[in-house]
């Protein structure tokens, strides 16, 4: 049975999308304490369901699908740039497709503006009008209101009309910003992306005896199954190595391993490859925050994950990104003698100006990590590094790096890397690296 929270949540996701929603309401409707009410608000904001918008209240909004991640609802546009909303309210839960900035005659200006744009402008009325009409909402830099008609139009349209008070080029760039950070995210697999949903999952109850284990085994061909009690919180997992030798009327909760290992839907695809690297694990039950089963996420479903991952298009660029990128091979056909630059640009330097401790670290693995592809293909583990620090590198330096393989092995690799500025030596590291077979 779920749980008076989780009850909340679904009651919440049932109601119409744009609903105004309040802590009394939902703690009248379900009979529950205000406090109850207002952590399960929060944990439906926290899940991309709800949003809370100043001077608005709290609101249904759409739950976006990840893919679909870079568009953004009217309604964390208010968030983002801290406006206020001054008609067409109920259709701030619409998202957007794209922006537009209202800087030329209004004519040129409504050619570019049409349905599920935003129009970024100042205090032009007409221009507001014409927009909502077209089916676009419009945000109002410089902190300027609009007349009465307007936003009774914008009511009837249920287009928002928001107002700013920074200027254009602000409001721009801060929209743009929101798009970018969420894009890197977007270039994050979550485990709950790549699940086994738990209604596909095949589970022993911890009142199960040996035989259900094998008829399983038979009809599946799998030999590890989650073990869950009524309540379908995880208490262990069986495999064949549990049930080695014993009777078929031996209950599994006298064999099974307890207190397994498990993520949430919200781990990282490369945490739980991880995990199960290092402690070989085959399989790792997906749990909610009360440990009840989601479902359950496989090796070959991580390792296909990261392959997928390794062939998309990376749209937003995190800082190791940019700092792999400007890492270029300047010679070493030799197998194990590759030598690469890198150009210390303004992006990878501390407040001192000078390279910082965690952009040397990721140019010394990336290396490490190229000059160990040539041995062996798939990916690495640091499982330990030492870091020598000899001279401070400026902006703008152009460093040699000179990754060499000291030993290679079936699931190991050492590396030790140089690195030089202008023939100077001025980092050292020395790793030992964990190899991950891809094949």
């Amino acid at each position: 049975m779920a749980t008076k929270h989780e009850q909340i949540l679904q009651y919440i996701d049932s109601l119409p999308v744009g609903e105004k929603i309040s802590v009394r309401q939902i703690a009248k409707a379900m009979s529950v304490s205000e406090g109850t009410a207002y952590r399960a608000i929060k944990d439906a904001e926290n899940k991309g369901y709800v949003s809370t918008i100043e001077r608005v209240g709290t609101i249904r909004i759409e739950r976006k699908k990840k893919e679909n991640i870079e568009k953004l609802t009217y309604a964390e546009i208010v968030n983002i740039i801290d406006g206020q909303v001054l008609g067409g309210r109920a259709g701030l839960h619409k998202t957007l497709n794209k922006f537009v900035i209202g800087a030329m005659q209004l004519d040129a200006m409504m050619r570019y503006t049409g349905a599920g744009n935003l129009l970024i402008v100042g205090n032009r009325t007409k221009a507001h009008e014409h927009a909502l009409k077209a089916g676009a909402a419009v945000l109002i830099t410089g902190g300027f209101d609009t007349e009465d008609h307007v936003k009774k139009l914008a009511d009837e349209l249920q287009l928002p009309i928001i107002s700013s008070s920074y200027d254009t080029f602000t409001v721009a760039t801060m929209i743009n910003r929101a798009i970018y950070d969420q894009l890197i995210k977007k270039e994050i697999v979550l485990v709950e992306d790549i699940l086994t949903p738990v209604d596909e999952t095949i589970c022993l109850k911890v009142d199960d005896t040996v035989s259900k284990w094998h008829k399983f085994n038979r009809e599946s061909f799998h030999s590890r199954f989650p073990v869950i009690d009524h309540n379908r919180k995880i208490q262990g997992m069986l495999t064949s190595k549990d049930i080695l030798g014993q009777d078929s009327d031996t209950h599994i909760d006298k064999i099974m391993t307890k207190n397994p290992m498990t993520v949430s839907g919200k781990t990282s695809v490369a945490s739980a490859a991880h995990m199960m690297v290092w402690e070989g694990i085959e399989v790792l039950p997906v749990v909610n925050d009360s440990n009840r089963l989601e479902g359950i996420i496989s090796r070959q479903d991580v390792l296909k994950a990261l392959q997928m991952v390794q062939r998309q298009p990376q749209v937003g660029e995190t800082i190791d990104d940019i700092v792999t990128s400007q890492l270029a091979l300047s010679s070493g056909k030799t197998k194990g003698e590759e030598t690469y630059k890198c150009s210390v640009t303004p992006q990878m330097t501390n407040y001192l100006g000078t390279i910082s401790y965690g952009v040397f670290t990721t140019i010394v693995t990336e290396a490490a990590n190229r000059v160990l592809r040539t041995y062996k293909k798939g990916d690495l583990v640091v499982e330990n590094m030492t870091i020598y620090f000899i001279k401070p590198v400026q902006i703008d330096s152009m460093l040699e790096i000179f990754p060499k393989v000291l030993e290679v092995g079936r699931k190991f690799g050492k590396v030790d890397v140089e690195v030089f500025n202008e023939g100077v030596l001025v980092g050292k590291a020395m790793m030992m690296c964990q190899l991950i077979d891809r094949s």
